[in-house]
């Protein structure tokens, strides 16, 4: 009985070391591909139109970049010039729009290697349009009329490569929007297209 089992031990240990020396087999070529990692942020303008009226965004999106071409981050932007709301009675005082989104933003590159080149992806998320004074200060300034939304923002990039870590890019998106409730706008008024300009800084 002790032989048997140390018989069948043996075959184990030997078909065990025989299973460790062979090579894993995986999605990123059986261990021999290295996936290069990167990132980058990306400040940005938007020119927009809301509420049939010029809208200028501020803000951008930064991420983790893998093999240069496809990068999963997150991005933000705000509405930073005064539009004014329609008022219901000439005696209301005069308020502004404000607008921000935010949300889950995947890109990728074509041929990032080359001077000129493309990138596409899309902003996925949720924001919040509301009517407020000018700015005064947190404690001062009070908001009016907010309600949320969803957002999907398609895009595209033209880019040039300026250094290894730097790349200027401008492009168009279009901003969907649904689910707001604020009483003077809409969804299609929020909605839009819009052309951008970017900087690029990080290892590509």
């Amino acid at each position: 009985m002790k032989k048997l089992f140390f018989v069948i031990a043996a075959v184990l240990l030997s078909h065990m070391g025989f299973a460790q020396d062979g090579q894993i087999e995986s999605l990123a070529g059986k261990g021999k591909t290295k996936i290069r990692v990167g990132g980058f942020g990306a400040p940005a303008i938007k020119f927009t139109t809301f509420d049939d009226q010029l809208g200028v965004l501020l803000g951008g999106y930064a991420g983790v970049m893998l093999n240069s071409r496809i990068m999963l981050g997150a991005g933000a932007y705000a509405l930073v010039n005064n539009i004014e709301a329609p008022r219901t009675d000439v005696s209301d005082p005069t308020l502004y729009w404000n607008m921000w989104y935010t949300g889950f933003v995947p890109e990728y590159t074509i041929k990032s290697n080359k001077l000129f080149h493309m990138a596409v992806g899309a902003l996925i998320g949720g924001g919040g349009v509301m009517k407020n004074e000018r700015y005064k200060g947190l404690d001062e300034t009070e908001n009016f009329d907010v309600s949320g939304f969803f957002v999907g923002e398609p895009h595209v990039n033209f880019e040039m490569n300026i250094t290894s870590y730097l790349r200027l890019a401008v492009g168009g998106s279009y901003r969907f929007v649904s689910g707001s409730n604020t009483a003077g706008i809409t969804d299609e008024k929020l909605s839009g297209p819009a052309a951008h300009f970017t900087i690029k800084a990080g290892r590509f």
